[in-house]
């Protein structure tokens, strides 16, 4: 089973951003003869600061990630907050997301699941994987076909995250398709002065350690300038390395 593998920046900033970006997936997936799921995301409702970028919404964005699809062949992946959401999104990606902190919300997983898409819920930071099975009944219950989960670590406090990866061993007892946030989980939530800060050096070891545990999937937050990205930029994968860990890694 070839491994599913996410990319694309944190949020929409720019069509040329999309395009940029787009443009070097479709030569990765060439090269390496891989199918990479391009993701952004057109609402970031969840940023530390209420000052902070967010993004076009949803028509706007929407209208971006389709002609991302329709000019690249990149398969779409972008995450929803609201049930009214779930619709318009689902005529748009491949591939629904649920956010972390919004892992439990029955109603939002199940207008994710009427949508006949596939529904990736991010495991939240407060819950083990073996809690995950609850969340995944919901999805199914509401008549999703596939469901995929991601590990993004858990959070203790004190602004920073903890990856146990046994957490991924227990989720692929529930669904067969579990992914490795490999930038996610090495945020450092709410330690930037209003911001979230993060190290990215450790990207490439979360993935190779995913690896050793089973993970079937890697998700990577890339842009070609994170230090000037306007969200998550402290734990984003340069683009120009994405290759590069990719060949490490499959």
């Amino acid at each position: 089973m070839a491994p599913i593998i996410i990319a694309g920046p944190c949020v929409i900033e720019s069509q040329h951003l999309l395009r940029q970006v787009a443009e070097e997936l479709v030569s990765i997936n060439s090269s390496l003869g891989i199918d990479i799921i391009f993701k952004s995301s057109f609402d970031k409702a969840n940023r530390t600061s209420v000052s902070s970028f967010r993004g076009p919404g949803l028509e706007k964005g929407l209208q971006m990630l389709a002609d991302i699809h329709e000019t690249y062949g990149l398969r779409i992946l972008t995450d929803i907050h609201e049930t009214w959401q779930a619709e318009a999104a689902g005529e748009v990606a491949d591939v629904l997301q649920i956010p972390a902190f919004l892992c439990r919300q029955t109603d939002l997983l199940a207008a994710a699941a009427r949508t006949g898409r596939i529904v990736n819920i991010k495991k939240g930071q407060f819950l083990s994987g073996r809690d995950m099975r609850y969340p995944v009944e919901k999805a199914l219950d509401a008549g999703a076909s596939e469901v995929w989960l991601t590990e993004r670590g858990n959070v203790f406090g004190y602004n920073n995250l903890v990856v146990d990866f046994r957490n991924i061993s227990d989720m692929l007892e529930i669904v067969p398709r579990v992914v490795m946030d490999c930038t996610h989980s090495v945020q450092r939530p709410g330690s930037g002065d209003g911001k979230t800060g993060g190290d990215r050096r450790f990207v490439p070891s979360m993935a190779l350690a995913a690896k050793a545990f089973g993970a079937t999937g890697y998700f990577f937050e890339v842009h070609p300038d994170p230090d000037h990205a306007l969200s998550d930029g402290p734990n984003m994968l340069p683009l120009s390395r994405l290759k590069e860990v990719l060949e490490q890694l499959i």
